[in-house]
C-alpha cells in the first residue's frame, strides 16, 4: 500500500496515451489511481506526435474531445493538451519537466501512471533515466500479477508502486477494428466506451469503414 501523503501535499497523477479512442479501461485505471494513491488529481495528456507509433491517429481535436467527455463526471480529472499544443515529437520527459517547472506547488508528488507493457518498454523512452528521477511510476497489472521490470530498468534505482486493476478486456485496437468492420459505435457503450464517447464517435463517423457517408 502506498504511504499516505503528508497533510497538505498535492499528489498529481499523469496519464498519457493516444486515447484513440479513450475507453472504459482508461477510466477505470484513472479512477483506481485516485483511490489507491490518494491523488489530488489525474492529468489526462493525449499524445501529440507519438514518436513510437507508425500509424496515423485520429485528429487531435477529436481525441481531446473524447477524453473531455469521458472524464466530465469526475472533477479531479483534468484534461491537459500540453503535448498536442507542443510541436515536434511528444516525449514524456519533456512533458513532465515542463509541468513540474510551472507547477504552482513545488512540493507536489508526481506519479506517472503506466501499464505493464509501458513499464517493460521504458528503457526505449527518450531520457528515461532522467524521467525516473522526476516521478514515481504507478504500474498497473492485470490478473493479480506483480509488475515486472526489464533487466536494464531493474538495475536503475527508481520509485515504483503497484496499481491493481480489475480485469477489463478492452483495448483501443479492438474498438477501432470493430468500428472499421461497420459495427455501430452505440453498440460499444457502455461496456467498452462511455455513452458520451460512443455518441461522439457516431456523430463524427470516426474509425468507420471507407466510404461511410457522413
Amino acid at each position: 500500500m502506498t504511504p499516505a501523503a503528508p497533510t497538505g501535499v498535492r499528489r498529481i497523477g499523469l496519464m498519457g496515451g493516444s486515447f484513440d479512442p479513450v475507453h472504459q479501461a482508461h477510466v477505470a485505471l484513472a479512477t483506481e489511481a485516485l483511490r489507491h494513491l490518494g491523488l489530488t488529481e489525474v492529468r489526462w495528456i493525449p499524445v501529440g506526435q507519438p514518436w513510437q507509433k507508425a500509424r496515423q491517429l485520429a485528429a487531435p481535436q477529436h481525441r481531446l474531445a473524447m477524453v473531455a467527455l469521458a472524464i466530465a463526471h469526475e472533477p479531479r480529472f483534468v484534461l491537459d493538451p500540453i503535448e498536442v499544443n507542443r510541436p515536434g515529437p511528444s516525449y514524456t520527459l519533456d512533458t513532465v519537466q515542463t509541468l513540474q517547472k510551472h507547477a504552482a506547488d513545488p512540493t507536489a508528488e508526481w506519479f506517472l501512471i503506466i501499464g505493464q507493457d509501458q513499464y517493460a518498454n521504458l528503457p526505449t523512452w527518450h531520457g528515461w533515466q532522467t524521467l525516473l528521477q522526476c516521478v514515481t511510476l504507478a504500474v498497473s497489472c492485470r490478473g493479480g500479477l506483480a509488475p515486472q521490470a526489464p533487466s536494464e530498468l531493474a538495475q536503475v534505482p527508481h520509485r515504483m508502486v503497484e496499481l491493481p486493476l480489475p480485469p477489463l478486456a478492452v483495448s483501443s485496437t479492438d474498438i477501432r477494428a470493430r468500428l472499421s468492420r461497420g459495427q455501430g459505435a452505440q453498440t460499444l457503450a457502455p461496456a467498452l466506451v462511455p455513452l458520451t464517447v460512443a455518441g461522439y464517435i457516431a456523430n463524427h463517423q470516426l474509425y468507420a469503414p471507407p466510404g461511410t457517408p457522413c
